[in-house]
């Protein structure tokens, strides 16, 4: 069987529309088993009632979960990945932006153990320009300095075997990305191109800030450019103060020469007193994370969670 996993956020013009595409899902699977597990991560408006209310009525197997508060979509995720029973999963997003023949196309794959990890690559997507100038400066940073492996439009839908599910769920970092956890593992991975469509219902939640957010959360989570960027300022301003300080002593010294350099000094001494404040908000960048994650707590807190079969809800 196919799990796929549905986070669900400020969805509800998109509830119907989604409902509509999964019921012609089945038909496309390798063994037309189906299971959604739709994870409702603290939604503010109706999602989950209209969930609840219509779930009992559809041909396919289903899980809601609905979370105690939003904790956002990379747990919401995770929540999903673990409350499924299907062999395969795949994750996709609640707006149809993603063709649902993609979620086909990767159990194809998964089916016939020709990868252990599928990844959607987008080859163009219908968004506005801003959106999509933006989308390619986040991604090629990303990509730049993070992690080089991962496509040039980015990742946001994806799917595996029950030994990327198992290796997922092991991995309970906190202020992490679940696409670089998934980039990290390893595993075969297969590609599959899409092209992205246009939002037809609702608005992206996808926000500025959350992308910088996960942008943050990726650097401090997957490399220690930041610490080694910092030390060779460190280095380069430790050399510039040690000749500085030797041409002053010098002339001093054997010239009488009067060295005047207060502007030079001042712009030094700002610079200076600026990076080492960037130093440590970087510093303590990592060792609020290490903090985080040495709580131990849980990355999302279930509700509730229900079930529904066969025109009927189970539990």
């Amino acid at each position: 069987m196919l799990s796929l996993i549905v986070p669900i956020y400020k969805s509800a013009s998109n509830i119907g529309p989604l409902l509509e595409a999964l019921r012609t899902l089945p038909a496309l699977l390798a063994d037309k088993e189906l299971q959604v597990v739709f994870v409702v991560d603290g939604s503010p408006d109706d999602s989950y009632l209209q969930l609840r209310d219509q779930l009992p009525r559809q041909p396919f197997c289903s899980r809601l979960v609905n979370l105690s508060r939003n904790f956002g979509a990379f747990s919401a995720i995770r929540a999903g990945i673990a409350a499924a029973q299907g062999e395969r999963f795949a994750v996709m997003a609640a707006d149809l932006q993603e063709p649902i023949e993609l979620v086909a196309d990767f159990d194809r794959v998964l089916y016939a153990d020709e990868a252990d990890v599928v990844i959607g690559q987008r080859t163009a997507r219908a968004d506005p320009l801003f959106s999509r100038m933006a989308s390619l400066l986040f991604w090629g940073v990303y990509r730049r300095f993070i992690q080089k492996g991962i496509p040039s439009g980015g990742v946001d839908v994806f799917g595996g075997n029950s030994k990327v599910r198992r290796q997922l769920l092991a991995l309970r970092e906190t202020n992490s990305s679940l696409v670089g956890l998934l980039f990290w593992i390893g595993f075969r991975r297969a590609f599959i191109p899409y092209q992205r469509r246009a939002r037809e219902h609702g608005k992206s939640s996808w926000s500025l800030a959350k992308k910088f957010r996960y942008l943050s959360d990726s650097f401090f989570a997957f490399t220690d450019l930041p610490i080694r960027l910092l030390l060779g300022a460190g280095v380069l301003g430790l050399v510039a103060s040690v000749l500085l300080g030797v041409t002053v002593l010098v002339s001093k010294l054997f010239y009488s020469l009067a060295v005047p350099g207060y502007a030079a000094m001042a712009t030094l001494i700002l610079f200076f007193g600026g990076l080492n404040c960037f130093g440590i908000g970087v510093l303590g960048g990592y060792l609020w994370r290490t903090f985080e994650n040495s709580k131990g707590r849980p990355n999302y807190v279930v509700l509730s969670r229900e079930d529904f079969k066969n025109g009927k809800q189970e539990s």
